[in-house]
């Protein structure tokens, strides 16, 4: 590069943009190899780049049932519980706030499945059959009794805003394989979003170029992808959106050969040819006109709403789940999709009950999950995306109580952060039960693991040190893992 600033050549200019005219040309000419390789030679901050040791994951599917489900109701099978029920206790509500309470048994009926002989109740009908998929880790815990900061620790491994969501740790960390897709896509619950908002798939102090793009499922995939015309002109054409993001990569390349080391016009130079590019492969992604009716069948798209006012029924979860596998099979790092939006039962928040919480949200959520697990299977891309299950938190095995303004019902459950259950699938996992709460439930006692150890084996599964992948701000080094050194969950790895 010249030594004089003022001065950009042409190979300079293409050099430090990291995008625009001069590599799409060279990937066309060379395909998909030789493009991925100068996408990894370029300023491209979402260029795919090595793990740190091989990986048994590519891709990771979220699907965050937000509200935190009943462990006890689904999963966790508690016999004692059931003799114990109306026998009262003493039992943490809140930090700090022990009361009496009355335990509630379960009225959902348990049976073993398959060769690894896990119990799952009969709350879902159709995910059992893939128990011998799952590894079902019973023994985690976090910090937060409230769901916004227990969200947030669950995504961003810290229960206050403004860190890096795991999904941006991902794509830092591997970059995205998906040339002309965003590397991590958020889609949510039509009902609304997560309590905390987009601080559950913000970069943080990354780049934006490492932030969540949150998809829409119904109507266009996102807002604004079209060019609005001004007022008295006619429609943007590509043509013309390719010459200005061509000149506006010429100015900020120029603004960038001035000040080394800055590299938020590079990403954002990055961000405005995606952006580009996404207004013809993104409404191609969510295209499903190209599945055959079997395929969306085994999803629950064509399955009725329910009667129940709050529900909405299998089909918009199934449609986010396929859309989940198509972008995965085209490179996308990091999918999550939240089911749950709202409030109370709206959410898997069971305070108003949890038999009427998971008569209206396990029936949304089975045929999907069933059909994206057999889905993944049978498309060879099981082998290579991990599929993660679960809340912010757990349950209580005891009646709701009154208090704090909170309306109480005799069979609701409230909250409980010191035990919870979530699976994993696919990737490099080992099938089986992992784990034990005590007798009833209440918290986890056997092989117990921070949520940060969750973190941890993710990354690792994805080929990732959590020890290595680090960020500098603020004086320090920082992890999706904190300070406090993780364990890996060593148990459910193959």
């Amino acid at each position: 590069m010249t030594d004089d600033p003022r001065h950009v050549s042409r190979r300079d200019l293409l050099r430090a943009a990291g995008a625009g005219l001069g590599h799409l040309a060279l990937f066309q000419a060379l395909g998909g190899a030789l493009a991925g390789a100068a996408r990894a030679a370029s300023d491209d901050p979402l260029a795919p780049r090595a793990p740190h040791f091989a990986p048994k994951a590519k891709n990771v599917i979220f699907l965050f049932m937000f509200g935190g489900p009943s462990q006890m109701d689904l999963f966790d099978h508690k016999p004692e519980l059931q003799r114990s029920a109306g026998k009262t206790l003493e039992m943490e509500r809140r930090r700090g706030q022990v009361r009496e309470a009355t335990l509630l048994a379960s009225k959902r009926t348990f049976r073993r499945w398959g060769e690894t002989e896990q119990w799952c109740s009969d709350a879902f009908v159709h995910l059992p059959r893939h128990m011998d998929k799952l590894a079902v880790v019973k023994s985690l815990y976090t910090d937060s009794f409230a769901h916004g900061s227990a969200v947030l620790q669950m995504n961003s491994g810290q229960t206050i805003q403004g860190h890096p969501a795991m999904g941006s740790w991902v794509t830092y960390g591997l970059g995205n394989e998906a040339e002309h897709l965003p590397a991590f896509v958020v889609m949510h619950d039509p009902r609304g979003g997560p309590i905390s908002g987009p601080a559950n798939w913000t970069s943080g102090y990354m780049p934006a170029s490492y932030q969540g793009t949150l998809f829409r499922t119904t109507g266009d995939p996102l807002l604004h992808m079209a060019p609005t015309p001004a007022a008295g002109r006619s429609r943007m054409t590509r043509e013309m959106q390719r010459r200005q993001i061509d000149a506006l990569a010429a100015l900020d390349a120029r603004h960038a050969a001035m000040r080394a080391g800055a590299d938020e016009l590079a990403a954002r130079t990055a961000t405005y040819d995606l952006a580009y590019e996404m207004e013809r492969t993104a409404p191609e992604a969510l295209d499903l006109a190209a599945e055959d009716e079997a395929t969306r069948a085994m999803y629950g798209m064509h399955d009725p709403r329910p009667d129940h006012p709050l529900a909405v029924g299998p089909a918009v979860f199934g449609r986010q789940c396929l859309i989940a596998r198509r972008l995965v099979e085209r490179g996308v790092r990091f999918v999550q999709i939240y089911h749950g939006g709202g409030h109370q039962q709206q959410t898997w928040d069971a305070h108003h009950g949890v038999e009427e919480n998971l008569g209206i949200h396990c029936p949304e959520v089975d045929r999907p999950i069933a059909g994206l697990l057999e889905d993944l299977e049978r498309r060879g891309l099981l082998d290579e995306t991990l599929v993660v299950w679960g809340g912010e938190f757990g349950r209580q095995p005891t009646s709701q109580q009154e208090g704090d303004g909170q309306v109480a019902a005799q069979d609701g459950r409230d909250h409980n952060p010191k035990a919870f259950t979530m699976w994993l699938a696919g990737a490099g996992v080992r099938p089986g039960s992992y784990g034990e709460t005590d007798e009833i439930g209440a918290e986890a006692v056997v092989d117990r693991h921070h949520v940060r150890d969750l973190h941890a084996t993710i990354l690792h599964l994805l080929g990732l040190d959590h020890t290595r992948l680090t960020y500098p701000y603020g004086g320090l080094d920082r992890k999706l893992t904190g300070v406090v050194e993780p364990r890996l969950i060593r148990g459910i790895l193959a």
